[in-house]
């Protein structure tokens, strides 16, 4: 089938009878409720629950193979390829599912704050809820937005239809299926609206570096004086606790890009982890959930409607979507200047990287690529010490093209713009996990407000022997000693033992990346 024929398909699904479009927060509250989707909590929030799928399906991803982008992908086990023929099919058919409801929801709006590349986007959804959540954590249009929202990406998501892998080139009933050249992005099998908001930022991640727009999975705040900050760093690093800063204005939490203007949100909302959450641990978060926002997978109390975030039998992947507006400190519009300074997060339960250290353009792309942090014993049966985790540029599932790429376009900016970048290490001192202990959350805070602050810049520093990072040797606040990790363990042969044995796993890791320069791998990595 052609292109051309699924466009008017598409066209007559936005015209069909059965089409509500662009309903306000309030109307999709009440639809979900009225076609018992969810129900409403003590705050007005939405709850719902996801069923089978309570996360992402990575498998279950692909890109079509297309003649205009099949050179430029970088094939493997995240970026699978799919045929156009098994596309054009199943397109199909879920188009010809989706006119048989009897209703379905849509909502016109765009990626990016940024005017000047943002992504006009168009979400076509079988359930109310997931209709909210795209009015949540996209960006909603304004005065004439509307009449230039033109050449959009379409989201179909169609959680009820299912694939039959046989027929339909599949791995499984679910599928998540990105066409560039019809601009489209196919969901069908899951319920999770996750797959909605990261389908949008891998489609960001490839149209952005075309434009010399640098996309990053990170959060990024703004001071008065508009020193902007980035905060890189996979989950339990403390990259939420960190940039949510009274003394700075949120910018986003979660995705950004950065162009020749500087630093802009990709969205308009937070999808935020519920897990534990608390007034006093998160009072940002806490508060936001109320009227509009969507609870997925959270424990609610029948005769109360409270929420019970510390309740993990549906799973520990409980998630909050609301709109930015619903945080009283942040940046309006959610664009700002170029980044001063650049934070990665690991939380290392070996507890051999410092806790902070001060990296040069290699170091920042080789640490950019390696994306580290680690595992904990005792999260998953049978695992009994900590586990090694590299996600390429802090967001691997999300990476179209060739991680080197990336790792590119951060280095020309870094120079560029001359910001300084730090690795932050929140995880454990004095010994690995199960010996030493987590690093105090006051030093941590203390440490990334110095380095925010310019006082790190001019420091003495000394060389770490085996990573070769350059460590501050006095932090306000901070006592001397937590600076150097060998300092704080009392066995010193094990320490070596433990950060040869890291040292090697980033070694081991970073072989993958055959398409990067000599100089990062000489001057980046560790020095063994």
């Amino acid at each position: 089938m052609s292109s051309v024929n699924i466009q008017i398909d598409v066209n007559e699904l936005l015209n069909g009878s059965n089409t509500q479009k662009q309903l306000s927060v309030s109307q999709l509250v009440e639809k979900v409720i009225k076609r018992g989707e969810g129900k409403l909590t003590s705050t007005g929030a939405v709850s719902v629950s996801t069923g089978k799928y309570t996360g992402r399906s990575p498998k279950d991803k692909f890109i079509v193979e297309e003649a205009s982008t099949v050179h430029k992908i970088d094939w493997g086990n995240v970026n699978q390829p799919i045929s156009k023929q098994h596309f054009d099919n199943l397109y199909t058919k879920v188009l010809e599912y989706l006119k048989e409801k009897e209703e379905i929801f849509v909502f016109k709006g765009f990626a990016g704050a940024d005017h000047n590349s943002r992504l006009p986007i168009t979400v076509i959804n079988e359930y109310a809820w997931h209709n909210l959540f795209a009015h949540q954590l996209f960006i909603g249009p304004t005065g004439t937005d509307e009449q230039t929202h033109e050449d959009p990406f379409t989201i179909v998501s169609a959680p009820t239809f299912k694939a039959n892998p046989i027929i339909d080139g599949t791995n499984s009933e679910t599928f998540i299926i990105v066409s560039f050249e019809k601009r489209v992005i196919l969901i069908g099998g899951t319920e999770y609206a996750g797959e909605m908001k990261k389908s949008i930022f891998s489609i960001m991640n490839y149209l952005l570096p075309e434009q010399d727009i640098l996309p990053m999975h990170c959060s990024a705040n703004v001071s008065e004086e508009g020193d902007v900050a980035l905060f890189f760093g996979l989950s339990g690093t403390g990259k939420t606790t960190l940039s949510a800063d009274p003394n700075r204005k949120l910018i986003g939490d979660d995705e950004h890009g950065w162009s020749d203007n500087g630093v802009f949100n990709i969205e308009g909302g937070c999808y935020a982890k519920c897990v534990s959450l608390s007034r006093e641990k998160e009072p940002q978060i806490f508060d936001a959930i109320t009227f509009g926002s969507v609870l997925e997978n959270v424990v609610i109390d029948e005769n109360t409607g409270l929420a019970d975030y510390n309740d993990v039998s549906l799973t520990e992947n409980t998630r909050a979507a609301y709109s930015l507006d619903a945080i009283d400190n942040i940046m309006v519009p959610s664009v700002a200047g170029h980044p001063n300074t650049i934070v990665f997060l690991t939380a290392d339960a070996f507890g051999v990287l410092p806790p902070i250290s001060k990296l040069s353009k290699e170091q920042a792309m080789y640490h950019f690529l390696s994306g580290y942090t680690s595992k904990l014993a005792g999260t998953e049966r049978g695992v009994t010490s900590p586990e090694v985790t590299f996600s390429t540029c802090f967001g691997s599932p999300f990476l179209p093209l060739d991680a080197s790429r990336y790792a590119e376009m951060l280095g020309e900016k870094i120079d560029k713009h001359d910001a300084n970048v730090f690795l932050v290490n929140t995880g454990w001192t004095g010994g690995e996990y199960g010996v030493g202990h987590r690093m105090n959350l006051s030093y941590t805070r203390g440490m990334v407000r110095a380095a925010l602050n310019g006082e790190l810049d001019n420091v003495e520093t000394g060389k770490d022997d085996i990573f070769g990072l350059e460590i501050p040797l006095h932090v306000p606040g901070v006592p001397d000693d937590v600076l150097i990790p060998e300092k704080t363990w009392s066995d010193k042969e094990a320490y070596k033992a433990k950060a040869l044995d890291l040292a090697g796993k980033f070694n081991e890791n970073f072989k993958k990346f055959t398409s990067v320069s000599e100089d990062i791998v000489k001057l980046g990595g560790p020095l063994v």
